[in-house]
């Protein structure tokens, strides 16, 4: 009986040690598609400033 408590008890502990990972892998890629879209906005307003000093 013992022995099966102790690989109920490993069980859940590695399940523990996947959500982390789960949750760093989410957490990074929100990073990235956080990057990715500051980029981009940034590159379209400085076309837009760029456009604005042009007319003036």
């Amino acid at each position: 009986m013992s022995k099966y408590i102790q690989a109920a008890r490993r069980l859940i502990t590695r399940e523990e040690g996947a959500t982390m990972v789960e949750y760093g892998l989410m957490v990074a890629l929100i990073a990235v598609v956080c990057v990715v879209a500051v980029t981009l906005v940034g590159t379209n307003l400085s076309a837009m400033f760029n456009s604005i000093a042009g007319s003036i």
